[in-house]
């Protein structure tokens, strides 16, 4: 059971902004979109397995659509002609959209520092939340999920409208 968002409460009743209880719904029903490339996106598997059921934390309807996904989960080495490919995923999905990059590949190239390989995938669209390791343990993953349901709980809803997240799409040539 969650907590109830901060407030006057009494019994039988609760008062507190809007904000608080759409973050709050939110938080607890991310539809994650796993884009996997590579050996991470096995250690995903293992998270959503029973030992370590990402469904606990209202994660467990996968979206094989980005339209119907609010998450978008990059996992693995993401090649330079794979670029344009994600950054179209990541135009298709609705706002609010987050992103998580999963393991060293999608963070920072990894371990493959060449012509071919995209070195962090903060090149083409902006990140919220970065995982590390080489693959990293399905409990780290669930950490990183767990960051993005703190981002999105105490996120504004007029954050997406101001000049500074523009401004940040802009950087990235996103509109």
């Amino acid at each position: 059971m969650t907590e109830a968002p901060p407030g006057i409460e009494g019994p039988g009743f609760v008062a507190t902004s809007l904000d608080k209880v759409i973050g709050l719904a939110r938080s607890n029903s991310i539809w994650p979109l796993p884009f996997a490339t590579s050996c991470c996106g096995i250690e995903f598997m293992a998270t959503m397995g029973a030992n370590y059921d990402l469904a606990r934390f209202g994660s467990e309807r996968l979206s094989f659509s980005p339209r119907q996904a609010d998450l978008l989960m990059v996992m693995g080495t993401i090649a330079k002609k794979m670029g344009p490919v994600l950054r179209q995923v990541y135009l298709q999905m609705a706002e609010p959209r987050w992103v998580i990059a999963v393991g060293a590949c999608a963070s920072s190239g990894g371990i493959f520092d060449t012509y071919s390989v995209l070195q962090g995938i903060d090149r083409v669209i902006p990140v919220d939340v970065y995982v590390p390791g080489c693959p990293p343990r399905p409990e780290q993953i669930i950490d990183g999920v767990m960051r993005i349901q703190d981002l999105v709980k105490n996120e504004s809803l007029r954050r997406r409208n101001s000049a500074e997240y523009k401004q940040l799409l802009a950087g990235y040539g996103i509109q």
